[in-house]
């Protein structure tokens, strides 16, 4: 039988029909569905590769379970003129956002917006134009829902005595309805590269990383940017100037549950900002979309790729091993599968499978990093390409690279005892740890391929600096263009002496653990 239209009346609105109310909202869901792809004919970038892995909550047995659909989004797209665009999406609350913002921004750049005769200058102002048109798109897309919700909700006053219990119950249930569709947000990190140049453009915690040959011979890691979360002083003085205690912030580490300050969609914080008690000082929005964009830098002669991460996978390599060298082991782990793979999208693929690995091995292991590790986000990783040599195309006397975890260690020594390991790299550069501090791209052009051998130097101190060496290589024996084969679960044979590593490990930290007691990989 078909259920009755139930018409709640109030003395100064019009009679509401919930069943139409809730057809109403079926046909713009389908119509947003529906609606052809405005990118369906751009091109895929065939020099880009993406991984992913859903979200993952760990239970006493260590058998994880995904506590909501994946909502990262990512584009990768090449346009005309040298056009090329990238970016990852960090969905929350759905990822209704995620998707609008990929689809939307693409249709924004790269429909003949950018073209080669654009300066820098131009390219900067439509990047953030592109993120204003993303906003105001998405908000017009839940505006009658919007609508709806604060209608309805006008009956559900206690003095409003010509709603009966159940139609009560059914605003409520339609209420939940309309929030569940309205709400969420997400945080984005996007790459253009138009002439041969670089530009990156963010909003909130996602991070973009350049690994790249400096002028002297060495592979530079650079964090192109800060996150615009509760902790960066720059967007706490923000903050301060619309009247909003940067001090409350801070403490609280979250607006709304995110910890970011900047973020597309969201409504609660962009339009309802006053009601939550953290913010309800403010003059005006406090929480923004607008971009914060660097460059352009110039990749003419550069070697090396770029990374774009989504929050989810940073956490959860900074859950399990800190956040002091995340940034150095996800380049590491990247170089060590593109020498060994030449599909991208299976390089991509494999280092989010390790990030994933890592941190259950963490949480499994009962160390004291263990409980920041009961569960993990959505992770996303974008990886393009900068005139890097395939696996397949790697010279034979450079040998290959082999990934290699510093093990975590319990102690919490400030001492600067640090220690090098010298890898081998198809690019024949050096790679040098990069700094986790804001970098801006106005640098110097590179001069690729001066050197054959990598080193990573992992500290155990706080600091955030540049670093380097020249390791000597006796940790490691190369065993030339010959590489290890992984077993069905991903990981290679022994082939590595530990135990120069283990003795200049174990001087400094007492943690009681033998070298076979649970440091090195596991």
């Amino acid at each position: 039988m078909r259920e009755a239209a139930f018409v709640i009346s109030d003395p100064c609105d019009e009679p509401v029909n919930a069943p139409a109310l809730s057809n109403m909202a079926a046909q713009r869901r389908n119509l947003i569905q529906s609606h052809q792809s405005w990118t369906d004919d751009l091109p895929l970038c065939q020099l880009c590769g993406v991984g992913t892995a859903t979200n993952c909550e760990y239970g006493p047995n260590g058998k994880g379970v995904q506590s909501h659909p994946n909502e990262d989004g990512h584009l990768r797209f090449r346009g005309e003129d040298g056009c090329f665009l990238y970016g990852v999406f960090n969905g929350y609350d759905g990822g209704r956002v995620a998707s609008f913002a990929a689809q939307c921004l693409t249709a924004e750049l790269l429909l003949g917006q950018l073209n080669s005769s654009h300066t820098d200058a131009d390219v900067r102002r439509i990047l953030t134009q592109a993120f204003d048109v993303v906003e105001k798109s998405y908000f017009e897309t839940i505006d009658d829902a919007l609508a709806e919700k604060a209608h309805l909700s006008n009956y559900l006053l206690p003095h409003n005595e010509n709603v009966s219990f159940h139609q009560n119950q059914k605003v409520q249930e339609r209420l939940k309805e309309l929030e569940q569709e309205v709400s969420g947000g997400a945080m984005a990190v996007v790459a253009l590269i138009l002439n041969n140049k670089l530009y990156i453009a963010s909003v909130g915690t996602n991070r973009a990383l350049l690994c790249k040959s400096s002028s002297d011979g060495q592979n530079q890691v650079l964090q192109i940017g800060r996150p615009h979360s509760t902790d960066n002083e720059e967007e706490l003085q923000r903050l301060a100037a619309l009247g909003v205690d940067p001090a409350r912030v801070r403490q609280a580490a979250q607006i709304a549950g995110q910890s970011s300050t900047r973020r597309l969609g969201d409504y609660r914080v962009k339009f309802s900002y006053g009601e939550i008690d953290l913010l309800s000082t403010a003059k005006s929005k406090p929480v923004v979309a607008e971009p914060e964009i660097h460059g352009s830098q110039s990749l003419d002669n550069v070697t090396g790729f770029l990374l774009l991460l989504s929050e989810g996978l940073i956490n959860a390599l900074e859950s399990a091993h800190g956040p002091e060298q995340a940034n150095q082991e996800i380049v590491a782990m990247v170089a060590a599968e593109l020498a060994l793979q030449s599909s991208l999208e299976a390089v991509a693929q494999s280092v989010v499978e390790r990030v994933k690995r890592l941190h259950h091995d963490v949480y499994v292991s009962g160390r004291q990093r263990a409980p920041f590790c009961s569960r993990h986000e959505d992770m996303t990783l974008l990886i393009r390409t900068l005139d890097y040599p395939p696996a397949d195309a790697a010279p034979a006397q450079g040998g290959r690279i082999y990934p290699v975890s510093v093990p975590y260690s319990n102690s919490q020594s400030t001492s600067k005892t640090s220690v090098t390991l010298s890898l081998v790299m198809p690019s024949q550069n050096t790679l040098t740890n990069g700094t986790n501090t804001a970098s801006t791209l106005e640098e110097g052009t590179p001069t690729p391929r001066q050197s054959p051998t990598a080193t990573l130097q992992s500290t155990n101190t706080q600091t955030q600096s540049s670093s380097s060496s020249s390791g000597d290589g006796r940790l490691f024996r190369q065993r030339g263009s010959q590489a290890a084969k992984p077993d069905e679960t991903g990981r290679v044979p022994p082939y590595v002496d530990f135990t120069q590593f283990y003795r200049l490990w174990g001087g400094d930290h007492s943690e009681g653990q033998s070298a076979h007691g649970g440091l090195g990989p596991q």
